[in-house]
């Protein structure tokens, strides 16, 4: 399956299909210099694979986990990109979850102006969510992805088969990603949710999620408006993230913070599907310290915050918050 996000001269289409790493040569324009940035979380093979396919490849393994997503492995990534010689003809391919594509990204963006940028996720989070629509970013002075650049890929490759390594909460870690959508945009997707075997659903829960992203991301790329409802959780989960990582990851941190911002059917709802899938809810944290983190989030605007609340599932609406109502919000419902 082939799925085409029209940007102008961003544009760009995203490939679905089982085994189709294995295709990247034919797929990628890998005839060149090509730094393939990964992980120690992802199986080696699968960056190897990429490498294989291309004619001058380097690789560049970080630690696995959101504190890579630093200055220093950011430098390291472009010195090796400098000291091998690449140039503006170049190119950048991330192998792996949402941390890799983010600064596998951003460096594509700011070396020598920008270089292209290809994307192969290999988690749930990054297929359905974070590898389409050109955010990326590092995290600074204990802020998530609060340096960063739009850059949107060339590519993007999704191999499901790449999910048969993943450890059960790694996936759900993902789903929680899929049900944001779902809970905003996807009133059936949501009841697949309820209803039906998630995991033998996989496929057409990322094929569902990625057409309700590329709808938001072609009508608002640069998140001037209507993109933030792709944020729907994140304004209280990545304060909660900020405090709880690494012992929640990212998507149990956003199914957190749903709770929070929405109708009480919804929070209902939602929590059944937690307890479906056994994703754990945050609880116990130090409240302050996450409004902290929410004050010094790159989504503020004077004293406020554009948050998402859903009223009923399917729906949506952005609200300006202040800090003293998302406060008493979190005190409430987390």
């Amino acid at each position: 399956m082939t799925l085409f996000v029209g940007l102008g001269e961003n544009s760009y289409e995203i490939v679905t299909e089982r085994g189709v790493i294995n295709r990247a040569a034919e797929l990628l324009d890998l005839d060149r210099r090509a730094l393939i940035v990964t992980d120690t979380g992802v199986p080696a093979r699968y960056a190897e694979t990429v490498a294989r396919q291309a004619k001058h490849p380097s690789v560049f393994v970080m630690e696995q986990g959101e504190q890579s997503k630093n200055f220093g492995n950011l430098q390291d990534i472009l010195a090796l990109m400098t000291d091998r010689g690449f140039g503006r003809g170049d190119c950048v391919v991330a192998v792996g979850g949402g941390v890799c594509g983010d600064i596998a990204g951003f460096a594509s963006a700011v070396y020598m102006r920008g270089v292209d940028f290809y994307n192969v996720p290999t988690t749930v989070l990054s297929q359905v969510d974070s590898s389409v629509g050109g955010k990326t970013a590092i995290d600074f002075h204990g802020i998530k992805n609060s340096v960063g650049a739009f850059k949107q890929p060339k590519k993007v490759l999704i191999d499901p088969d790449t999910l048969d390594t993943l450890p059960k909460r790694q996936i759900n870690n993902g789903l929680c990603e899929a049900l944001k959508m779902a809970a905003t945009s996807d009133k059936a997707l949501f009841e697949l949710f309820e209803n039906e075997d998630v995991y033998e659903k996989i496929d057409i829960i990322t094929e569902k999620s990625l057409r309700v992203k590329i709808d938001v991301v072609e009508k608002d790329e640069r998140e001037q408006g209507l993109r933030r409802v792709l944020n729907f959780g994140h304004t209280l989960g990545h304060g909660i993230e900020s405090v709880c990582s690494p012992a929640l990851y990212h998507g149990e941190c956003v199914a957190a913070g749903m709770l929070a911002m929405c109708g009480e059917d919804v929070r209902q709802r939602l929590l059944y599907v937690y307890e479906k899938l056994g994703i754990p809810v945050a609880s116990g944290f130090d409240k302050k310290a996450v409004m902290d983190a929410v004050k010094h989030d790159k989504k503020k605007t004077d004293g406020a915050v554009k948050a998402v609340y859903v009223p009923e599932i399917g729906s949506f609406e952005i609200k300006e918050m202040s800090f003293d109502t998302l406060q008493s919000r979190l005190e409430r419902y987390l």
